[in-house]
């Protein structure tokens, strides 16, 4: 039986198929917002294009029989695409390789760009979550540290109405993942669970999470910044004024506390009791007496998310040691983040492209053009995806600081 030689359609549905099962983070997100973007696919799409993601509207509840109109406000969250790949280098004698030798060039190729898809998502997570659960850094490798951890993850997204509908999932720093193996393994009572995990040696489906290791997971440094006294009564938004910080800066992705400004249910409105967490958004350096925070506070009204401004004249609080690090592994909602996968434009054969395909599986879209370097008689093979990812209800997601 005769060889099939690869073409460009050939390599973009096998490499799509590689991908796919490579992908951590980002194969337990949203993706319901690529619609956006594939309505015109024969226009295909460039680099920088952003599209709004328009998040549902909130009301206050009613009491009593006389109606109250309340007005309706939308939020919206951009998504930027950006574009990457891999490219392949093929002598003329390469290039007559059949697929099954090619098979591991592809999926090295795609193990390269799944990295860098999951790596992004799992960033734009640091950025943006602001929930984090702090174990006092004691690794969980008891069943009691263990289930503790999970189930204080599962706590803090009920408390932030995150549904139970099976599409909750942990992204686990290798170091949490081992502990995680550790802790719980005395919990499984199921063989083919039991035989996964040992196989695997990967965290196994459980305690309402879906579980995957990825070594993508960021790691978070605090800086040498020193907290201060918020200076100003009843202050809301995403700014909020305090006295002068020290001692350095206090970096992007800090979490931060304020006394007297509890978390509430975004449904109920009623206090979770634990104080609201907030992320600084920028760095902000010594001697500053502005902290541009997320989520801004919200003290009243439909998107009310705290139960009062920060006390005024008392000191917020920082998460973690100054200078010190900590990995982000992130427990979250499916709906907490979003990714598209959009198709882009293919150029026409001839004048110097060989081939073009563009192929789209399970969400993801991956574009294939090889072209002829006839100076060193080569053909070259890159491979395109462009794609974004938005952080849509960061309030959904809960990281593990270990």
């Amino acid at each position: 039986m005769s060889n099939t030689l690869v073409t460009c359609g050939i390599v973009a549905k096998e490499g799509l198929a590689i991908l796919e099962n490579m992908l951590g983070f980002s194969a337990n997100v949203n993706r319901d917002w690529e619609e956006e973007f594939t309505g015109n696919m024969g226009r295909g799409y460039a680099p920088g294009n952003t599209i709004n993601i328009k998040k549902p509207p909130r009301y206050t509840y009613r009491a009593g029989r006389v109606a109250v109109p309340q007005s309706t406000v939308e939020t919206t969250i951009p998504l930027v695409l950006s574009q990457g790949g891999t490219d392949l280098n093929f002598t003329s004698n390469e290039r007559t390789l059949s697929l099954t030798k090619l098979e591991n060039k592809i999926q090295a190729a795609m193990a390269t760009v799944a990295n860098e898809v999951d790596r992004q998502g799992l960033q734009l997570a640091h950025d943006t979550v602001f929930n984090a659960l702090n174990p006092t850094y004691a690794l969980p490798n008891t069943q009691a540290l263990a289930v503790g951890a999970v189930t204080a993850m599962n706590q803090r997204m009920d408390e932030m109405a995150a549904p139970r509908d099976k599409q909750r999932a942990l992204s686990l720093s290798p170091a949490l993942n081992s502990n995680f193996i550790t802790g719980l393994a005395g919990l499984f009572n199921s063989a083919p669970a039991i035989s996964k995990q040992y196989a695997s040696g990967t965290m196994v489906d459980s305690l309402g999470l879906t579980y995957h290791m990825d070594q993508n997971i960021a790691t978070h440094t605090n800086g040498a910044g020193t907290a201060s006294n918020v200076a100003g009564a009843n202050q809301v938004g995403s700014n909020i004024t305090v006295a002068a910080t020290g001692a350095g800066t206090i970096t992007k992705g800090t979490i931060i506390t304020f006394v007297g400004c509890n978390a509430v249910n975004p449904q109920s409105r009623q206090s979770t009791g634990q104080l609201a967490q907030f992320i600084i958004t920028a760095d902000v350096p010594v001697g500053s007496t502005t902290l541009p925070i997320s989520p801004a506070i919200v003290t009243t009204g439909a998107f009310q998310n705290v139960t009062a401004s920060p006390t005024n004249t008392q000191a917020f609080v920082i998460f973690g040691a100054a200078s010190t690090s900590y990995t982000c592994s992130v427990g979250y909602h499916k709906d907490a983040f979003t990714l598209a996968s959009v198709p882009m434009w293919m150029p026409p054969s001839g004048k110097g492209v060989i081939d073009v395909a563009q192929e789209t599986y399970k969400g993801i879209t991956m574009k294939v053009t090889e072209f002829y370097d006839g100076i060193n008689d080569n053909s070259i093979m890159r491979l395109d995806v462009l794609f974004g990812f938005a952080s849509c209800y960061p309030e959904l997601a809960v990281k593990y600081a270990i």
